[in-house]
């Protein structure tokens, strides 16, 4: 009996369960549709900060300190036709004109500047005085002949050899202006010497050699390129205006001659003089032979 009723009660049960089902499917189906929208979330943007790109590091090269600049002492050239001797060895005296030791040591001193003072012996003599007188003119002193303390000075201190302006070939340069005669031989002055040419000034003489004729002109020595054509070798020769010692003619009737009287000033009546102790040495050496060419200038 219990058996029964418990069977039963199970029976029932199921048959509970099966309706309640069906129900519950048939109100599903029926009931309208509802859609539940999930609730849609916001998320809040963030806007990043733009990357920055770190510049890569770079390592300097190290500090390389430069060696200090050393300027080049300005270059000296010396003209081809200049020789330096450099100063004297001992001071030179202020000898006026006077004889000695120490005109001695002058003589050597011209000698090796190359204004001709013949051999040195200590005697003041006309040979000495016209070296002096060359050197003064040379550079622009009162020319008078006489060692003073000026000129000592200048002979002391001065370091070129004499020279004309010629830097090529073998002749003779007559400087009108400084009233100078320089031996060039293959480009290098081998002498100088003082000198005094025409005067400028006009003349009307007679000639020595022809008393019937008149000379006249204008005591010029012609500027140009010439060239000795004939010579008179021994002593003293009777020109058309006076005597000469054995000159080189070398345009016309115009010669580079020896003669006594060889001032400071152009006194000539157009020829070329040196003293005759000069002309005797040119004429010893050979410096000067017929063909030379012969440069006259201002």
């Amino acid at each position: 009996m219990t058996s029964l009723r418990t069977g039963i009660a199970w029976l029932c049960a199921s048959s509970a369960l099966v309706a309640l089902s069906s129900c519950s499917q048939t109100s599903s189906a029926d009931a309208p549709a509802s859609t539940v929208a999930a609730p849609v979330t916001t998320l809040a943007t963030t806007t990043l900060a733009p990357t920055t790109t770190v510049a890569p590091t770079t390592t300097e090269a190290p500090t390389t300190t430069a060696a200090p600049t050393t300027t080049a002492a300005p270059t000296t050239t010396v003209a081809s036709n200049v020789v330096v001797v450099g100063p004297a060895a001992t001071p030179i005296v202020a000898v006026g004109k006077n004889n000695g030791a120490d005109t001695f040591a002058l003589q050597d001193r011209l000698n090796q500047l190359g204004f001709w003072a013949g051999l040195s012996d200590g005697q003041y003599g006309f040979a000495t005085l016209q070296a002096v007188m060359a050197f003064q003119k040379y550079l622009g002193l009162p020319a008078t002949g006489s060692v003073d303390d000026t000129t000592a000075q200048y002979l002391t201190a001065y370091g070129d050899r004499a020279h004309g302006l010629a830097d090529s070939g073998t002749l003779v340069e007559v400087d009108k202006a400084k009233q100078l005669l320089f031996i060039v031989v293959d480009g290098q002055t081998a002498w100088a010497f003082n000198t005094s040419t025409g005067s400028g000034i006009p003349y009307e003489a007679t000639n020595k050699n022809d008393p019937t004729k008149i000379e006249k002109g204008d005591a010029v020595t012609p500027s140009g390129l010439f060239e000795v054509t004939r010579e008179r070798p021994e002593g003293w020769w009777e020109g058309d205006l006076g005597k000469i010692y054995r000159p080189k003619y070398f345009v016309g009737g115009i010669a580079i001659h020896g003669m006594t009287s060889v001032p400071n000033y152009p006194a000539s009546h157009g020829c070329v003089r040196l003293s005759t102790q000069a002309m005797d040495f040119v004429w010893d050496t050979g410096l000067v032979p017929v063909g030379t060419p012969v440069w006259v200038h201002e």
